[in-house]
């Protein structure tokens, strides 16, 4: 029997989970000119100077992203039908409603629609918030774009005529402003240290890059996913929290330790971040004032007009000033030394004595940080079936715990590529360091 036409469904081959499925009001939204626009913005920067294969786009990112959470939402809902009808008051009949389960679809799909070109590489030059010294994010972008940008094709689809969705209700989800208690919960999946974000962009970049540092056991978290009933510190009551069954905490460390070696071995790799660099100065000097238009009303179609084809055709008429005219011609600065990931006793003292003896041959010092591993409130909770007790993963995995007592904090000296063997041997001879 034909379906009518909302409820007709495509698919997306997909390289990493096979085929995506959508539905025709999804479609609507995926044909949409902002969404779209995520064609022209690459992953991950300039990382295809060092990996030549990591040349893929937001675009099915955000699919994958989309098609992750929906795995992990079905799971959770058959597997913790009980808690979630006596925490989030889901009915016996519908534990994970329909509408819950398609706001969750949009938030994922359209979570990274602000993004700036080439991605993280050129968050620096997102403006302050008025009043403040903090930056935007893209979540912010993302969230008025969605509002200011998507209500018609979302809120008018026929589709919505029964589930009444709103742009409002995705956007608050993706920035965090929502107070609604199903929400809250259901967001931990696109932002939390499981959540189905960083689940697609391991996977998806190891592809690419033909690397194998991020693989982990997707499967097997999705098959353990569980909601459990506890009471976070801080909180008056109990609350409903995402968790993983004891039988599941491997893949969890599995996950925590790929992402680990993922910032590690590429995303902190010596050559990317010298692109990065070379990138912020290039955008900044084609920007008017340094930096992108703010997302408001009157600025957000300009700020759409931004992305990567945009800047490499900037760059290839000579707008890109001298760290232009660098990324052109693959002359970027070279590193001379770089830090421990955790900085020793004397790291201070040791990148000043460094900064002296490197005099004018120094022409970049690059911090890379990050902290892999939280604790508190965003611990990643095990859940054991025979007890009933939920634990933090930290409690189960030294290794985990080890990782949040050593956060990454590195610093990279950079010379010219004349002088970089200059460089080295000073810092070799003089202060016996490593390049």
């Amino acid at each position: 029997m034909a379906h009518a036409t909302h409820e007709r469904t495509y698919e997306f081959r997909c390289p990493v989970h096979g085929f995506i499925e959508v539905n025709d009001w999804e479609r609507s939204v995926i044909d949409h000119p902002v969404f779209q626009r995520l064609r022209r913005i690459r992953q991950l920067g300039w990382t295809d100077y060092v990996y030549p294969g990591s040349t893929h786009t937001r675009f099915e990112h955000s699919l994958g992203v989309m098609h992750v959470v929906t795995r992990m939402y079905n799971a959770i809902s058959q597997q913790s039908r009980a808690v979630l009808q006596s925490q989030l008051g889901y009915d016996t009949t519908g534990v994970g409603t329909s509408r819950d389960r398609q706001l969750m679809r949009f938030a994922a799909l359209l979570h990274d629609t602000g993004h700036a070109p080439f991605s993280h590489a050129s968050e620096e030059l997102l403006p302050n918030r008025p009043g403040t010294n903090r930056k935007y994010g893209h979540e912010d972008y993302s969230a008025e774009i969605i509002r200011r940008r998507l209500k018609d094709v979302i809120e008018k689809h026929p589709a919505n005529e029964n589930m009444r969705l709103t742009v409002d209700e995705i956007a608050s989800l993706i920035d965090g402003t929502s107070g609604n208690r199903r929400v809250l919960f259901w967001r931990e999946l696109l932002d939390g240290q499981m959540d189905a974000d960083r689940m697609d962009y391991l996977l998806r970049d190891s592809l690419h890059l033909g690397v194998q540092y991020g693989r982990f056991d997707l499967d097997r978290i999705v098959a353990t996913a569980t909601a459990v009933e506890m009471m976070p510190e801080g909180s008056a009551g109990v609350e409903c929290r995402l968790a993983v069954a004891k039988g599941g905490w491997h893949a969890a460390v599995g996950l925590i330790l790929a992402r680990y070696f993922m910032f590690t071995q590429v995303y902190f790799h010596k050559t990317r971040v010298a692109y990065d660099l070379h990138l912020r100065h290039a955008l900044a000097h084609m920007l008017p004032g340094g930096v992108f238009p703010a997302p408001e009303d009157d600025k957000i179609d300009e700020y759409l007009k931004w992305d990567d084809w945009r800047v490499l055709g900037r760059l290839a008429e000579g707008k890109g000033g001298e760290h232009g005219q660098r990324l052109h011609e693959r002359r970027h600065f070279r590193q001379v030394w770089e830090s421990p990931e955790s900085p020793l006793a004397d790291a201070q003292e040791r990148l000043d004595a460094l900064r002296t003896e490197l005099g004018d041959l120094l022409v970049a010092a690059e911090r890379s940080e990050k902290s892999w591993y939280k604790t508190g409130n965003p611990d990643i909770r095990v859940a054991n079936e025979d007890s009933d007790e939920v634990q933090p993963l930290s409690d189960y995995s030294p290794v985990v715990k080890q990782l949040k007592e050593a956060p990454h904090r590195q610093v990279r000296l950079y010379a010219l590529p004349e002088n970089a063997d200059e460089g080295r041997r000073i810092v070799q001879e003089k202060l016996g360091g490593t390049s």
